[in-house]
């Protein structure tokens, strides 16, 4: 690593590991992530005790939060079918990533340690992995280089670099290159992304393209959903519009755009799902919603009639968009970026979204397609609810995010390809 990187990165990580024993009470993200790596390396340990079989190759899968274990999920579900010798053990990062931890198919899953030497050792020695997989973008570099020096391989499936990140600028940079370099084979999205993990550095005979694995796992999602009580339960002849992992700053136009839009004359129904599931969170979208709409969060009876329906669990969102005429995708106006665009279009859903993000490959195909539209007002957001009400113009537009969603598949085999020549030596067989 760089030297004054390490040397910073190293007092962070150091804070780090007093963090979780300071953790406040309460609901916030930050709250809950750090009270859940309380005794975290002790339960590595417990199950690696119990559990690990040493002479079975392990491959530990880690993905960030939601998008990232949906790139995750299709490969450790080929993994697990084709391979029943090889233990699985994946990590997340953030408590958004428990919503689809506990459908990975794997021998255990948790909270990643908060990446320092003592908590990286101590969770590696536990498991003994043969190979460390990284989801999209999430690398960490004193995981990165204390697997290296156990001579486990090293891989990133579904990987994006753009050209224009700055991912790899100023002394965080340093560190996300060293990273990168000690990778032994990256599976990237696309041409554009291989081209500058080349340009940073990496030989290219390390780089495959690959493509979005996600796309084969909402397409998976997406056939079972239409049929589930859930969705059953909230079928309704009315125009639907699903708002998904929104963010204040997406209620400040999706506010007073929703009370325009009912006052046209549309009999629409709004179903929102806010990222932060926070009593604060929700309470507002009720303080906007209780004096001019029928309300029901989604566990409360009369959810299937109300006007505003709030989304009040993780988990279900993915399969929600099911009963979408239009779809809106949070994040792109918050700091926290933009949420997944393809989970809706994987019905068939026409996708709005705040922003341009010219960096999201996937809201680029599917605006390329006309089956997206990018929005910054008000007024913009209006517009775009209103022109995808008459049903012909959504099935149109429908359609063809279907079409993208369908033409993106395949990722997930060549990545499973990709890891098992990885493996591949004395201890896996090809």
């Amino acid at each position: 690593m760089n030297r004054a990187a390490r040397l910073l990165y190293g007092a962070a990580g150091q804070l780090s590991r007093v963090a979780p024993v300071l953790a406040p009470p309460g609901a916030s993200r930050i709250s809950v992530a750090l009270r859940a790596r309380r005794g975290l390396t002790e339960r590595f340990n417990e199950w690696a005790r119990r559990s690990r079989d040493r002479s079975r190759p392990l491959l530990w899968i880690h993905a960030s939060s939601v998008g990232e274990a949906l790139q995750a999920k299709p490969v450790a579900a080929l993994v697990r079918a084709r391979r029943p010798d090889v233990q699985i053990v994946y990590t997340f990062f953030s408590p958004s990533g428990r919503q689809l931890a506990g459908k990975i198919d794997a021998d255990y899953v948790d909270y990643l340690p908060f990446d320092n030497t003592a908590d990286m050792d101590a969770v590696l020695n536990a498991l003994r992995p043969t190979a460390l997989v990284f989801s999209k973008l999430d690398v960490w570099p004193v995981l990165v280089e204390r697997a290296k020096l156990r001579g486990v391989a090293l891989a990133l499936v579904s990987g994006v670099l753009p050209t224009n990140s700055r991912r790899l600028a100023g002394l965080g940079g340093a560190l996300a290159r060293d990273a990168y370099l000690a990778l032994d084979a990256i599976g990237a999205v696309a041409a554009e992304d291989a081209d500058a993990f080349a340009a940073a550095g990496i030989p290219r005979a390390r780089i495959d393209v690959t493509g979005d694995t996600s796309f084969d796992q909402v397409i998976a999602r997406a056939r079972t959903a239409r049929g589930s009580a859930l969705v059953e339960g909230l079928s309704s002849s009315r125009f639907t519009l699903v708002a998904g992992s929104t963010w204040p700053n997406d209620h400040r136009l999706i506010f007073p755009a929703w009370d325009r839009i009912r006052k046209s004359g549309i009999d629409g129904r709004l179903i929102i799902a806010p990222h932060d599931l926070t009593e604060r969170h929700m309470g507002a979208i009720e303080a906007w919603a209780r004096p001019s709409y029928s309300l029901a969060r989604l566990s409360e009876p009369g959810a299937r009639s109300a006007d505003i329906v709030i989304v009040d669990r993780y988990g279900v969102l993915g399969d929600l968009y099911a009963t979408a005429d239009v779809a809106y995708v949070g994040g792109g106006l918050h700091r926290a970026g933009l949420h997944s665009v393809i989970e809706p279009a994987s019905f068939g859903v026409p996708v709005i979204y705040g922003g341009t993000h010219a960096r999201r490959r996937d809201a680029d195909v599917l605006r390329a397609a006309g089956a997206a539209l990018a929005i910054d007002s008000v007024d913009s957001l209006e517009r775009a609810v209103s022109g995808w009400h008459p049903a012909d113009k959504r099935k149109t537009a429908g359609a063809g995010a279907l079409a993208v969603v369908r033409r993106e598949a395949g990722a997930s085999e060549r990545s499973y390809a990709l890891l098992m020549a990885l493996m591949s030596g004395p201890s896996l067989g090809a």
